[in-house]
């Protein structure tokens, strides 16, 4: 089957829904390819930031959004225990400090958001396509090929935009070098049910050279119990009854639920990496979010800076075509000079957090809160700063 669009989005994640959202309300063609039949999948970043929640009142979405069931953070709290004993619990961030339209992060199953963004967007949405090569003509990009349950699917495409994430199909056919900055860390994912007398929001932990964050879901908690990069293969090498162990004791308010995890096949491993792409453009491509730039889960980030892209790419490429031709490599080479400083400035925020705050919490050091977690706590109007780097952004962009 050949399929004939202006542009072809491939991945239908936050930067992919949002820039064919963009794009469809300026007249032009788009299709989105994504591989997966719905968009039900755990463990996918939930967090829906304050600037994203603006440019979602800026399209005129925001009250839809507030109609879906969600929790809402303020604050996010670290506490800090050793040999059972609290050594007290801190607040570095706090995101009612900022003077914004919502001062605040929603968290929102990422199913329910992408299912919003499709429902408004005027653009061609394929399910269960997933794609399989990029086809060129004369060294430019003209489309992709997918395969779905009915056979194989060509896009012809003037314009392919890579919003496929960190393993990015586009950028492994592409070929585009990057710059990888490593991660001391890996998560491991689960989710156990939730008592309404446990903390609310989100919450960490560390004791003992563990270190748990807790993304409050109302009714369950998703849990992520950070280790040292390849750490998850010494865990379940120790078998499921010490991993239970291991958060019973680390987290005393979920001793009478760790039975609720049965199987290892409840458990998920994100094996953390961070780099950036040296170009994200070729003739008649372009890429963004986690395919330009992988994030680490850091603050939950990565999905504010890839809607953030998506804004600074529909401008782009709009413009071009209401000039009446697809952009060209010098054009679509904007976008990357507008959000470099941005991505490369929140990147080395997460490299020093990952080296003052996570690596040390997991690596069996004394778990005292380190200086500027104790700084940050202590200093309320200092709590400003975090909280503007995770809720809005270095750069935010509005529609």
């Amino acid at each position: 089957m050949l399929v004939k669009a202006d542009v072809c989005v491939v991945g239908g994640g936050p930067a992919g829904l949002v820039l064919a959202l963009l794009l469809g309300r300026r007249g032009i063609d788009t299709v989105v390819l994504e591989k997966h039949e719905t968009f039900l999948r755990d463990f996918r970043g939930d967090t829906v930031h304050s600037s994203t929640l603006q440019l979602m009142d800026e399209l005129g979405l925001g009250e839809d959004l507030e109609r879906l069931p969600h929790r809402v953070v303020r604050q996010i709290q670290l506490t800090y225990s050793s040999s059972g004993h609290d050594e007290g619990t801190f607040r570095p961030v706090d995101f009612e400090r900022l003077r914004v339209a919502h001062p605040y992060v929603m968290m929102l199953p990422q199913w329910d958001f992408l299912e919003l963004l499709a429902e408004h967007g005027d653009f061609a949405l394929y399910r269960r396509c997933e794609v399989v090569a990029v086809n060129r003509r004369d060294r430019r990009v003209t489309g992709v090929t997918a395969r779905t349950p009915q056979g194989p699917v060509e896009v012809a495409a003037p314009l392919t935009v890579a919003c496929d994430g960190r393993n990015s199909t586009i950028r492994r056919e592409l070929g585009l070098k990057s710059k990888d900055f490593g991660a001391p860390i890996d998560v491991l994912w689960f989710r156990l049910p939730r008592s309404p007398s446990d903390p609310e929001g989100l919450a960490g932990r560390v004791a003992d050279g563990r270190l748990f964050i807790g993304i409050d879901r109302g009714d369950y908690w998703q849990l992520g119990w950070v280790v040292p990069k390849g750490g998850d293969g010494d865990l379940r090498a120790a078998g499921l009854e010490a991993f239970r162990a291991g958060i019973a004791q680390s987290v005393p308010y979920l001793a009478d639920r760790v039975g609720e995890l049965r199987d290892w096949d409840q458990v998920r491993t994100l094996t953390v990496r961070m780099d950036r792409l040296y170009r994200w453009q070729v003739p008649g491509a372009l890429l963004i979010g986690d395919a330009a730039h992988a994030m680490s889960p850091v603050g939950g980030v990565g999905i504010n800076l890839a809607i953030q892209d998506a804004v600074a790419a529909a401008r782009v490429i709009g413009d071009a075509f209401e000039r009446g031709a697809p952009p060209t490599e010098r054009e679509l080479a904007a976008v990357q000079r507008r959000r470099a400083l941005p991505t490369a400035g929140t990147q080395l925020v997460q490299r020093g957090l990952q080296r003052s705050v996570l690596a040390p919490a997991v690596t069996g050091r004394p778990s005292r809160p380190p200086l500027p977690v104790r700084l940050l706590d202590r200093y309320p109007p200092l709590r400003t700063i975090p909280a503007r780097v995770i809720g809005v952004g270095l750069r935010p962009e509005h529609v």
